[in-house]
C-alpha cells in the first residue's frame, strides 16, 4: 500500500532533500520503518527510545492529527497523504 509522505526541511537532509517520498505501509509504524530502510537515521528523529513519537513531531493521516486517532497503530491505505510537521514553539 503506497503512501505518499510529506517531508518537512529539517528532516530533508535526511532523505536526500526529497520533500515528498512513497513508501508501502500499512500502519504508521510501518511506514516510520519503511523510511528507516530507505533513509537510516530518520526513526530517531520522530520516534523516542520508548517507540512513541516524540512530542515535538506532529503526524497527520489525510489532515487528521495521530494523537486523536490510533497514534502509530493509525492504519494507511493507498493514496493516503502523511504529513510531517515539527512542532513551532517560541514567540514573544
Amino acid at each position: 500500500m503506497a503512501v505518499t509522505v510529506r517531508i518537512p526541511a529539517p528532516l530533508r537532509k535526511v532523505t536526500n532533500d526529497k520533500d515528498r517520498v512513497e513508501v508501502d505501509a500499512e500502519n504508521l509504524a510501518d511506514m516510520v520503518q519503511a523510511m528507516e530502510e530507505q533513509y537510516p537515521g530518520i526513526k530517531e528523529r520522530l520516534l523516542d527510545e520508548a517507540g512513541e513519537l516524540r512530542h515535538f513531531v506532529n503526524i497527520y493521516v489525510n489532515g487528521e492529527d495521530v494523537r486523536y486517532l490510533d497514534g502509530l497503530n493509525t492504519p494507511t491505505k493507498t493514496g493516503d497523504e502523511i504529513s510531517i510537521v515539527p512542532a513551532v514553539a517560541g514567540g514573544h
